[in-house]
């Protein structure tokens, strides 16, 4: 069982989705349950939600690592940040 559930970096939450499986991936939860933001916004998401770019949002991910290699010292610093 999961849910989805944006925050602010305060931590206070913003939206909780319906409760979904386990095996339901992020984005499909995000698209089937469009959440209205705020214009102008930064959001911060991992890789589960790959493709997911809400209208007028600024989307920061991090670098996955590469198959059978290792993520760069610049991309370990950029996961970090992110």
């Amino acid at each position: 069982m999961k849910n989805s559930l944006p925050c602010t970096p305060q931590k206070r939450v913003l939206w909780l989705s319906r409760t979904c499986d386990g095996s339901v991936h992020d984005r499909k939860i995000m698209d089937e349950q469009p959440l209205s933001l705020p214009s102008g916004i930064t959001l911060r998401q991992d890789t589960g939600f790959l493709g997911y770019k809400p209208e007028n949002v600024t989307v920061r991910m991090p670098a996955g690592k590469p198959k059978g290699k290792q993520l760069s010292d610049a991309q370990k610093k950029t996961v970090l940040l992110n």
